[in-house]
């Protein structure tokens, strides 16, 4: 499995990144489908491309969560609902629709520090 620290480099490999509590996805895995918490409010799936991008993306919206958390890499070519990006620079895809689970191709952790931060992804 390749990781890519970079967004063109995701883009360029067709992969993207989602950021999910461990244990959201664990009640989810073996299903067909997978949603998150905030599908409902949301309307989509917030994805990022680039391990370094994610990090920042964790630190400014997830770090109050204490939650262990985990990071998909997903296939963007096997995703069967609408993915659109919403942001000009094309960092940010998103789901419009649940993931199906075997556009899930890849899953590492992520480190955190006592106080929450995010540290790394280790690849």
């Amino acid at each position: 499995m390749s990781f890519y620290r970079d967004s063109t480099e995701c883009r360029d490999a067709g992969v993207t990144y989602h950021l999910v509590p461990e244990s959201v996805w664990n009640s989810q895995r073996q299903g067909a489908a997978y949603l998150p918490e905030a599908f409902l409010d949301d309307g989509f799936i917030h994805c990022t491309n680039g391990l370094e991008r994610l990090l920042t993306v964790a630190n400014l919206f997830y770090q109050r969560d204490r939650r262990p958390f985990a990071v998909l890499v997903l296939d963007v070519s096997r995703i069967t609902s609408d993915v659109r990006y919403d942001d000009p620079d094309q960092h940010f895809p998103h789901i419009y629709g649940p993931l199906n689970a075997d556009a899930v191709v890849g899953r590492t952790t992520i480190e955190r520090s006592p106080d929450g931060t995010f540290l790394s992804i280790p690849t």
